[in-house]
Formats: structure tokens, C-alpha cells, sequence
């Protein structure tokens, strides 16, 4: 498990270190505008809010990623061994391959 958070985490934590250096090149954070107020009173909160939306775009796309590479096996696999399944479980018993 902590082998996947850290798999999850720490890509999407450099991908938002750059999409931050970059996104701030482009634009000047007290130009950022909301009902013609700036969003931000000075340059490191916008840079520390930015920051943290970018990670947390990064880690749902990394956890997607995750997500999705799961194969078949991993998601039809029955996590109880066969003598702990229920009764009435056609993979209880009997069944080499059920697993």
C-alpha cells in the first residue's frame, strides 16, 4: 500500500512543481482576477495555492493511471482464503484454479 501511495504521490508532486513554474511564467498572480478583485494579496500565496491545485490534479491523474492498470485477475480475485469463503460460494472448495 505504501508502495502505491508513494507511486501516486511523488510523480504528481514533481509534475506540479513544473506546471507551477510554468503556469506563473505565463501569468503574474496579482493580475489573476476574480469579480474584478485579485484573487491573491501577494505572489507566495498564489504560488502555495497554485502548487497544491496542480498536485492535486496530478494525483488524480496518477491515481487513475493506477487504477486502471489493475488487471483482471487483481479485480475478480476473492480475498478470503477458501476455507474462510461462505457457504454456498461456488469457489469454496474443489476448484484448483480459484484463487
Amino acid at each position: 500500500m505504501l508502495k502505491r501511495l508513494i507511486t501516486v504521490l511523488w510523480p504528481s508532486f514533481l509534475i506540479a512543481g513544473v506546471a507551477d513554474v510554468l503556469f506563473f511564467t505565463l501569468f503574474d498572480p496579482t493580475q489573476l482576477l476574480y469579480k474584478e478583485e485579485p484573487l491573491f494579496e501577494s505572489h507566495l500565496a498564489a504560488y502555495t495555492v497554485g502548487f497544491f491545485i496542480f498536485w492535486l490534479m496530478g494525483i488524480g491523474s496518477s491515481a487513475l493511471t493506477c487504477y486502471f492498470q489493475r488487471g483482471a485477475d487483481d479485480i475478480n480475485r476473492c480475498p478470503l482464503v477458501p476455507s474462510a469463503r461462505p457457504e454456498g460460494c461456488p469457489k469454496k472448495e474443489g476448484c484448483a484454479d480459484c484463487n
